[in-house]
């Protein structure tokens, strides 16, 4: 394993358990309780330029939990040339948190300059690879610590695939040599809509390289009337005619949990970080949700020990 995984993986020691995305949502009620939750995760974009009210939140909130980061607008597969202020920026804020890695999502989401507050695929071909490994390297070297690259779900295929999403996550962590920030509820999205085997992929992705997970909740939309339910139709025409959306506004289904178990046998302990983004519930609500995550988590990785 070269410098850069190890570097990754001694990193994971300091990070691990089950935690929370902090949202501005209940940001003081977690201040003022404090309750248990193994670490933190922020979107630097949140907070990179503001002052006042959240830095100062953040600040309290660094003095009682780990922090980890997970950026939003990097676009490591996009076009538009890697910015360089927004760079430092970056690095200067991971350097004031101290978080041990930076994660950022293996699609586009800026063109022509103009930031597109969307998650948009890239094509699954030979040439991408090189390319985007290329702007992975020279991210990683500039914000000065670990990259990992984190599965997006999709609901279309960005031109002709010359191979499968999970081969296209491998070839460029290798080649990238970089991390992954593996986004459980995404693969579970994905193969649902796209009809694939969800634990053949996860035995084509690199596990050896995950740095985190994420799981979320989802929802199942219609096609003609876009009503969105968190419980999948019984039906199976039904279910035919219906997508799965990434909206991280519900509970993680049991699929995606017994799904996450299976995947921790595997990767051993690893940071598993519950996202809620969409219809936050009240505090102690998403609390005993980390708590039933941090239960499978618990008996997964004591199988993998």
């Amino acid at each position: 394993m070269s410098e850069r995984s190890v570097s990754t993986a001694g990193a994971q020691k300091s990070v691990n358990g089950v935690g929370l995305g902090l949202r501005w949502d209940f940001v003081d009620e977690l201040l003022a309780t404090k309750p248990h939750v193994d670490f933190l995760e922020i979107s630097p974009e949140n907070y990179m330029g503001r002052g006042g009210y959240y830095d100062e939140a953040l600040e309290r909130a660094r003095e009682l939990w780990p922090i980890v980061t997970h950026g939003l607008t990097m676009s490591l597969g996009g076009t538009d040339p890697l910015r360089e202020d927004y760079l430092a920026d970056v690095r200067r804020f991971l350097d004031r948190v101290e978080s041990p890695w930076h994660s950022d999502h293996l699609c586009f989401s800026t063109f022509g300059g103009v930031v597109l507050h969307d998650l948009l695929p890239i094509p699954f071909k030979k040439e991408e690879v090189a390319r985007v490994a290329d702007r992975i390297k020279r991210a990683q070297d500039a914000i000065g610590r670990p990259m990992a690259i984190e599965n997006v779900s999709s609901y279309m295929h960005p031109g002709k695939r010359e191979m499968s999403e999970a081969e296209f996550i491998a070839r460029v962590c290798e080649a990238a040599d970089c991390g992954l920030m593996l986004d459980v509820n995404n693969a579970y999205v994905n193969a649902t809509n796209f009809g694939f085997d969800v634990d053949e992929w996860m035995r084509t992705v690199p596990l050896e390289r995950v740095v985190q997970m994420h799981v979320a909740g989802h929802d199942w939309v219609s096609d003609g009337s876009w009503k969105a339910s968190d419980v999948a139709p019984t039906d199976p025409k039904e279910r035919e005619e219906m997508l799965i959306v990434d909206t991280h506004g519900s509970d993680c289904c049991d699929d995606v949990l017994a799904l996450l178990e299976r995947t921790l046998a595997r990767t051993g302990p690893v940071p598993v970080l519950l996202e809620r983004d969409q219809a936050i519930p009240p505090l102690d609500e998403l609390l005993r949700e980390v708590a039933k995550v941090k239960a499978i988590w618990t008996r997964a990785t004591a199988r993998a020990a």
